[in-house]
């Protein structure tokens, strides 16, 4: 009975979520994000499960982490189609967010000089570094098939996120 009520509030979250104004589903992801990180101390445990609330929230196209591991960008847990497994310092979208220590929104990625195409479907990007002991160690990166999927409101509510890591 227990299985049958949560997929059936499973169901009705998806369904309520697809109505929500965006600052509305970031609030409440956050608020499930924070509770979740706060019970698991394993980072790529917790990095999965980011990643699949925010990718199933939004729909995104690609939504995935980069660790930091030996001086480049290693992927993480990710959803979506298979991504390049490691990314230069300075390089590409990721490793410019991690050398620039800052956020990084992307319009339209065929602008970007130097945009490493992972997949041809990408058409915009958002990269939000993970900082620990003012180093940047991670970075979450994701990617829409729209044009100018990203702004201020997505900024925001994605350095929030990764704050609580």
């Amino acid at each position: 009975m227990l299985k049958v009520f949560k997929n059936i509030f499973i169901i009705f979250a998806r369904h309520t979520l697809q109505f929500m104004k965006k600052t509305e589903k970031y609030q409440l992801l956050y608020e499930q994000i924070k509770a979740l990180l706060g019970k698991e101390k394993d980072e790529i445990a917790n990095m999965a499960n980011v990643v699949a609330i925010i990718h199933e929230a939004f729909r995104f196209w690609w939504t995935g982490f980069y660790r930091v591991i030996d001086n480049e960008l290693v992927l993480g847990p990710f959803q979506g189609p298979v991504a390049c497994t490691r990314i230069a310092y300075g390089k590409g979208v990721c490793g410019t967010s991690w050398k620039e220590a800052q956020t990084i929104v992307v319009k339209d990625v065929h602008e970007f000089p130097g945009h490493i195409a992972c997949s041809s479907a990408s058409q915009s990007e958002i990269v939000v570094p993970i900082f620990k002991e003012n180093q940047v160690v991670a970075v979450l990166d994701i990617d829409s098939e729209k044009l100018a999927t990203f702004d201020e409101t997505d900024k925001e509510w994605l350095e929030k996120i990764v704050g609580l890591f």
